[in-house]
């Protein structure tokens, strides 16, 4: 019931790049890998190497650092929908093998399977009220 690494890595960059409205070739071009593996990388079926996810996300002018942050993120939403404490099914609830499926998040947003998870992670703000200070100890 868990969301491979590679899965979650996969929906991100995908995501990254139809939102910039560019197309595989393009970004296959720009990282100089090949279009059948970035599509591979983009679907979650290859496990991109360090270097090759440096130049995807160098060609998609997105930091390293930010696409692992989001990866987690969105791979932490998924196991806190996965753990059920009313003891219902993970299938019932509209999750299958880690992913979020079409008729939970509705089709409008069936390519972004892990975001909607995430629009809803935070209830409340993070920020102190005003006036007030915080200090890490």
């Amino acid at each position: 019931m868990t969301v491979l690494l590679r899965e979650a890595i996969g929906d991100r960059l995908r995501h990254t790049r139809t939102t910039q409205h560019r197309t595989l070739r393009e970004v296959s071009r720009a990282a100089r890998v090949s279009l059948g593996y970035l599509s591979e990388v983009e679907r979650g079926r290859k496990e991109a190497s360090s270097e090759l996810l440096a130049a995807i996300c160098e060609a998609l002018e997105l930091p390293l650092a930010d696409l692992l942050h989001t990866v987690a993120s969105d791979m932490s939403a998924v196991d806190a929908v996965t753990r059920d404490k009313t003891g219902v099914d993970a299938e019932a609830r509209g999750v299958e093998g880690g992913r979020l499926l079409p008729g939970l998040v509705g089709d409008q947003l069936s390519d972004i399977r892990l975001q909607p998870v995430l629009t809803t992670r935070l209830s409340s703000s993070i920020a102190p009220p005003h006036g007030e200070v915080v200090v890490a100890a």
